[in-house]
Parts: structure tokens; sequence; C-alpha cells
């Protein structure tokens, strides 16, 4: 992960807090959070059965209850 010898990364402390904001800025690009939009639920796509079909809330219910009657 370090390109070169950590002895000789913190002989210097210049060195040693450069190597750490580097750190921190892998850290932060890796971590940080794509933008979020106001309403979330336009983002979210539809669910649909093996056909392709929608499934609707009936569908739902009657798949619940014949999980539930097992």
């Amino acid at each position: 992960m370090i390109p070169m010898k950590t002895s000789s990364v913190f002989k210097s402390r210049w060195m040693a807090l450069l190597w750490a904001a580097g750190i921190i800025w892998f850290a932060y690009d890796t971590a940080s959070s794509q933008p979020q939009g106001d309403d979330n639920s336009t983002n979210a796509e539809q669910a649909t059965d093996a056909t392709g079909a929608p499934i609707t809330t009936d569908d739902a219910n009657r798949f619940a209850e014949e999980i539930n009657s097992l």
C-alpha cells in the first residue's frame, strides 16, 4: 500500500504529514456518498415478476398469504 519504506516516510515530519493527508484524501474519495435527491421514491424501480409485469399490492398480498399458509 505504501510505495516506500515506512521508516523513510516517518523520518521527516513533513513527509509524514503529506503521507497522512494522502491517506485521508483517499479515504474521503472512496467513502464519500453520492448526492441524494429530495425525493428518493422517484428513483425507486418498479418491482416486477418473472414475466416483467409490474407487481401489484394484490399480488403481494396473495404471495404473503401463500407463504403464511406453509
